[in-house]
């Protein structure tokens, strides 16, 4: 039985692409499969994955240089056959792996160099030679890994030209997880966010369209604001007298909301991180059954349209957000019409199942070489 660990510094033990999709799969498939994390909530074993804690971080520095050697340190410990980390932070941890000559997967779930792109906390110069020179360093190290796994086919044609075995595993939903309980379309009175809660993901203008819709709809808000700031200025607006903030919830609890939602928002800004992203909740509200008011990004578009199952938006627009809101309350056969379009294509295409076989055909493959070097 061939021994896998994953590594991650950054993500919660139960993240919904780590644990929950591939280190499920993975161990689902016959494999020994190990999970690192640094949340300082203990070791377990859930499903047959092992997780071991290496401790919480104090804050994103320590996170990004002590939680990154402790992972290491315990990654070192366990003599596994592959080794798929997760986090950018974890480059250099994965080059150490390398040396040690073992096999190493670096799993991509962020264009970092647009992301850079986008951080408000940098002055515009900044931004362009932190990005530089972190994609530098980022082409160097991915030519190393024995593959590189790309949660998005635009990540996966960036990794391509510097690493031969380049894989995109989309983040796909999991089969039937979120269908929403069955209740008629007259019967969703709201709208739902599900998801870290941030100015740049449209939260301000989210809120504000709440204060404009005429119909009676309420916003659910499910996630934690990462910006205090921001949850100050989103609660002074008026539109929040028409916000239910749920916090964080479970899988079940967000099915739960779901059901009762005629639509699910991912109002995304225009930031060049964002444009080619394949949010999950956007195929998860599809999967659920439930319309989606999305940004108005061409390959958002070529979802959202071509599926017809929801509408796209100006995200920085309240009024417009609004009016797209309006529009389905007010049509309860063109939901259930949306909603179903979605689900089928879900089920046809956007779906767990056709991306874990690609996991483990490149599991299979890379462990079937004999030279790990």
């Amino acid at each position: 039985m061939h021994r896998i660990v994953h590594l991650t510094s950054a993500h919660s033990r139960f993240d919904i692409r780590i644990f929950l999709k591939e280190c499920r799969s993975l161990a689902g498939a016959g494999y020994e499969v190990a999970l690192i994390v640094a949340d300082g909530l203990g070791n377990e074993v859930r499903d047959e994955v092992a997780i071991h804690d290496v401790g919480a971080s104090s804050g994103r520095l320590d996170r990004m240089w002590g939680g990154a050697r402790r992972v290491l340190a315990k990654a070192r410990e366990i003599d596994a056959d592959l080794y798929h980390f997760h986090d950018p932070e974890l480059l250099p941890a994965g080059l150490q792996l390398k040396r040690m000559g073992k096999r190493v997967v670096f799993d991509a779930h962020e264009d970092v160099p647009l992301q850079i792109l986008g951080k408000p906390y940098l002055g515009p110069v900044a931004r362009q030679l932190v990005s530089r020179a972190f994609a530098a360093f980022e082409s160097r190290a991915a030519a190393r890994f024995d593959a590189i796994v790309a949660a998005t086919p635009a990540i996966r044609g960036k990794f391509a030209t510097m690493n031969p075995v380049v894989v995109d595993i989309n983040n796909f939903p999991l089969p039937g997880e979120l269908v929403a309980d069955p209740v008629t379309a007259q019967e969703r009175r709201d709208v739902c966010y599900v998801g870290g809660i941030t100015e740049i993901r449209g939260v301000l203008e989210l809120v504000s369209a709440m204060g404009r819709v005429r119909s009676p709809a309420r916003l659910k808000l499910c996630g934690t604001f990462a910006e205090p700031e921001v949850a100050a200025a989103a609660r002074r607006d008026a539109g929040w007298a028409r916000v239910d903030e749920m916090g964080q919830l479970t899988r079940d609890q967000v099915r739960h909301v779901l059901s009762g939602c005629f639509a699910g928002i991912v109002t995304f800004h225009p930031l060049p991180n964002h444009v080619e992203a394949q949010p999950n909740k956007m195929f998860e509200y599809m999967s659920a059954g439930v319309p989606v008011i999305a940004s108005d990004f061409p390959l958002w578009r070529e979802v959202v349209l071509e599926n017809n199952c929801g509408t796209c938006v100006d995200p920085r627009n309240a009024d417009d957000i609004a009016r797209a809101i309006d529009t389905l309350a007010n049509d309860p056969a063109l939901v259930a019409e949306m909603g179903e379009k979605g689900r089928s294509a879900v089920r046809d295409r956007f779906n767990w199942t056709i991306e874990e076989a690609k996991l483990l055909d490149l599991y299979a493959s890379l462990l079937s070489r004999g030279d790990n070097t």
